[in-house]
């Protein structure tokens, strides 16, 4: 196909038109290019989604350690968490820690 007959087509006419070029030439520097770009506010969004999903899990988190604050204010709740979590005993009472061995 010589250069002539190329000329002649229509896709070819339209894309030589220099303010479709030049249209073409800034979709792709702001698609790819740009440091503003496209692909730029994609990633940018998708770590702004992360970011709020781990708020909102913090978010709980911190909720139920308030919730679990105002329980242990009182000195019976305070006494029970103790006891559970940190095996603490009394001064005149012994503890004993029962494990259980896992049959295989």
């Amino acid at each position: 196909m010589k250069f002539k007959e190329l000329k002649q087509k229509a896709w070819f006419r339209f894309f030589s038109n220099k303010y479709v070029l030049l249209s073409l030439i800034f979709i792709i520097w702001m698609v790819f290019l740009d440091s503003n770009s496209w692909m730029v506010h994609s990633e940018l969004n998708q770590e702004l989604n992360e970011l709020e999903e781990n708020k909102q899990h913090f978010q709980k988190e911190i909720d139920k350690d308030q919730t679990i604050i105002k329980k242990l204010q009182d000195s019976v709740e305070l006494e029970k968490f103790a006891r559970q979590k940190y095996f603490m005993k009394r001064a005149d009472e012994d503890i004993y820690i029962i494990e259980y061995d896992t049959i295989d």
